[in-house]
C-alpha cells in the first residue's frame, strides 16, 4: 500500500525523515532498501523506471543490476527494458534465454546500440539473466528488451523491420507477400542512403521526403492494414505472440519511415520534432513489451532521467532550447500510476569532471544523509516547504559528460523517488 507523505519544516528535515541508506557492497542492507522502496510505491506499480543521471557513470549500472535482481527475487518481475535498439533486442533474448550466439562477445556489438554492449555492466546483467534462464527452478525465464527507436546519430533502414513482418506474413500467405515484396523491395533502395549520417544535421541529405519514401510509407501503412483485418486467420495460424510481434515490427517501420520524412523537413523546431517522434516510438515499443509480459510479470526499465521523467524535457541544443515531451510522460498518460519512475544522481564523479555540489543545492543535502547510496521517496513533493523549494539553487553541470542533468525542484514531481550515489566512476561512454 503506498505510503502517505509527512509534513516537513525544511527539505534537511525531509530527508532526515524519508533517507533509506544503503552500501551496493551489503546485499542484506539493499534488498531491505529496496523492498521498503517497493512496498511504498504500492501493489498498482507494473512498470518501473529507473533513470540514469547520466551516461558513464558505472556505479549506476551496477545499481541498475542489483535492482532487477531483488526485483526478479522478491517482486514479481520478469523483464529488463533498456535504452538501446528495439529491433537488436531479440539478440540478446535469445542468449539469455540460452539460444543463439554461444558467447556474450559474439552479440555485444549487434545486439545494442549505442555502443552500450561493450560495458561490463551490461555483460554481468546479460550473463545473471542466462544463469536465471538455465536454472530449472525458475519456470518463469527472464526477458531482455530495447525499447529505443532505431535512430541512433544514424537512422536505420527501414528494411530489417519491414522484412521481419514479411518474413511472418509468408509463413501464412505467401502469394499476397510476394505481391508485397515485388512493390516494396524496389522503394527501398539501398540502405545506405536511408542511413547516410549526414542526414542528422542537413535535411537536404534525408530521403524520406523521396517519391520512392513516400510511397513506401503507403505500403507499410497497407501492409499494416492487412495484418489487423486478417488477425483472426494469421492467429489461428499461428499464436497470438507471434502475430502481436510481426505487427509491431510493421508498426515500427511504419515509424521509422515517419522519422526518416522529419529529418527531410527544414524546420526551426526540427530537432524537438525529431525527439519527439523518438519519444512516442519509445513509448509504443514499452506498451507493446508489457503486453508481451502481461501473465508472466512486471518491467523494469532503464535509460537516462530525461526519458524516464514526467514532464518536459528542455536541453540547450547549440543557440537553440529544444523542449519535448519525453517517454516518462507518455507513459504517465498511458499507465497513470501503473507507472513509477526513480531518478538518479550523483554527488561527484571527478572521471565525469562533476566536482562537489555547491552548498545548498539537492545533491550536496542528499549526500550528506548517511550513505554511500540511499533511496528516497518525494512523495510527488507533498508536505515540503514551499519558499525553500522555490528558491532551491541548482548545481553545476559537466563540461566533459554533458549527458549529466542535475536536480532541481521539479524533480520531485517528475520522480516518484531519487536513487543518490556519492560518487560513481567513468565507463568508457564515448559519446561525449
Amino acid at each position: 500500500m503506498m505510503h502517505t507523505a509527512g509534513v516537513y519544516a525544511t527539505l534537511d528535515d525531509w530527508i532526515a525523515h524519508e533517507a533509506i541508506p544503503f552500501s551496493l557492497d551489503s546485499r542484506p542492507d539493499f534488498n531491505a532498501a529496496v523492498d521498503t522502496v517497493i512496498d511504498s510505491l504500492g501493489d498498482e506499480v507494473a512498470l518501473l523506471g529507473f533513470g540514469e543521471a547520466l551516461h558513464g557513470g558505472e556505479e549506476l549500472l551496477v545499481l541498475r543490476n542489483q535492482l532487477f535482481q531483488r526485483l526478479v527475487e522478491a517482486h514479481g518481475y520478469s523483464a529488463i527494458a533498456i535504452e538501446s535498439s528495439f529491433p537488436r533486442g531479440p539478440l540478446v533474448n535469445e542468449y539469455v534465454l540460452g539460444h543463439g550466439p554461444a558467447s556474450y562477445e559474439a552479440l555485444q556489438d549487434t545486439g545494442f546500440s549505442h555502443g552500450f554492449g561493450t560495458f561490463e555492466a551490461n555483460r554481468e546483467l546479460v550473463e545473471w539473466m542466462r544463469h536465471y534462464n538455465a536454472d530449472p527452478a525458475h519456470p518463469t525465464k527472464l526477458h531482455f528488451y530495447g525499447f529505443d527507436s532505431p535512430t541512433d546519430i544514424i537512422a536505420d533502414s527501414p528494411r530489417q523491420t519491414l522484412h521481419f513482418a514479411l518474413d511472418y506474413l509468408s509463413e501464412r500467405d505467401e502469394a499476397l507477400c510476394q505481391e508485397y515484396r515485388k512493390r516494396i523491395d524496389p522503394l527501398l533502395g539501398q540502405d545506405a542512403a536511408w542511413e547516410n549520417p549526414a542526414a542528422a544535421l542537413d535535411p537536404t541529405q534525408a530521403i524520406g521526403q523521396s517519391p520512392e519514401a513516400t510511397a513506401l510509407r503507403i505500403e507499410t501503412e497497407d501492409l499494416i492494414a492487412e495484418l489487423r483485418v486478417r488477425r483472426p486467420e494469421f492467429i489461428a495460424k499461428s499464436d497470438e505472440s507471434r502475430y502481436r510481434e510481426a505487427l509491431h515490427y510493421a508498426v515500427v517501420a511504419q515509424q521509422l519511415l515517419h522519422y526518416h520524412a522529419t529529418l527531410a523537413q527544414p524546420s526551426e523546431q526540427r530537432q524537438a520534432r525529431l525527439l519527439s517522434v523518438r519519444a512516442a516510438m519509445m513509448a509504443e515499443n514499452l506498451v507493446y513489451i508489457v503486453s508481451r509480459e502481461q501473465g508472466r510479470g512486471n518491467v523494469l526499465i532503464f535509460a537516462h532521467n530525461s526519458h524516464l521523467k514526467r514532464g518536459k524535457v528542455q536541453w540547450q541544443w547549440g543557440n537553440e532550447t529544444v523542449t519535448w515531451w519525453p517517454v516518462g510522460s507518455h507513459l504517465h498518460e498511458m499507465f497513470g500510476r501503473r507507472y513509477a519512475v526513480i531518478g538518479s544522481a550523483v554527488g561527484e564523479s571527478p572521471a565525469n569532471e562533476i566536482g562537489q555540489p555547491e552548498a545548498g543545492t539537492l545533491e550536496a543535502r542528499l549526500t550528506s544523509a548517511p550513505g554511500p547510496v540511499r533511496f528516497i521517496l518525494t512523495h510527488q513533493g507533498q508536505g515540503l516547504p514551499a519558499e525553500e523549494m522555490a528558491t532551491l539553487p541548482i548545481r553545476s553541470g559537466s563540461q566533459k559528460n554533458r549527458s549529466y542533468e542535475p536536480l532541481g525542484a521539479q524533480s520531485f514531481t517528475h520522480f516518484d523517488g531519487f536513487a543518490v550515489l556519492d560518487t560513481t566512476t567513468y565507463n568508457g561512454w564515448g559519446h561525449f
